[in-house]
This record gives structure tokens, sequence and C-alpha cells, in this order.
């Protein structure tokens, strides 16, 4: 399988300004190395269903990692990053 490359919305750069920066250490250390290998699955991913159709979620503890995956050119949208209870609504 080949590697994925990581791409980041406006939405998602917009929401990581808020993020504590060993929370997004995690995300750049732990979770982009997992998706770029296979962003399809793993114990913290799960595709979403009914109205999130195409989207995929990464769990990192409270918080919820959205992304899309354009599978022909390889490449994996960060949408958003979101706490858990704010995350569905």
């Amino acid at each position: 399988m080949s590697s994925f490359q990581i791409a980041e919305t406006k939405t998602f750069i917009k929401s990581k300004k808020k993020l504590d920066q060993k929370l997004y250490r995690k995300i750049i250390e732990i979770v982009y190395p997992q998706l770029k290998t296979n962003p399809f699955y793993g114990p913290n991913i799960k595709k979403l269903k009914d109205n999130l159709e195409g989207i995929y979620r990464y769990r990192l503890g409270n918080y919820r990692l959205f992304y899309l995956i354009e599978n022909e050119q390889l490449i994996v949208m960060i949408v958003d990053f979101k706490h858990r209870q704010s995350a569905y609504s």
C-alpha cells in the first residue's frame, strides 16, 4: 500500500490554534504517521454513518479528529478537531 499525504483544511488550521501544544504534538507524532500508513483501519479509527457518510474519525481521549480520504490522490484531508461533547452536534 502506498503512503498517503496529509492535508489540513482551513477549518482545522483555525481549531488547531486553540489546541494544547502537547495534544498537537501527539497528532503530529502518533496520529499522522498512522493515517499515512492506513487511514481506513485502526483501534481509534471509525467510519461515520448517516449524514456524516464518508467522514472518518480518530479518537484521541476526549477529542475527535475528523478526516476525509481521497483514495485516488492518496490524500487524507484533516477536516476538524473537536471535544467529544460538541463533536457530533
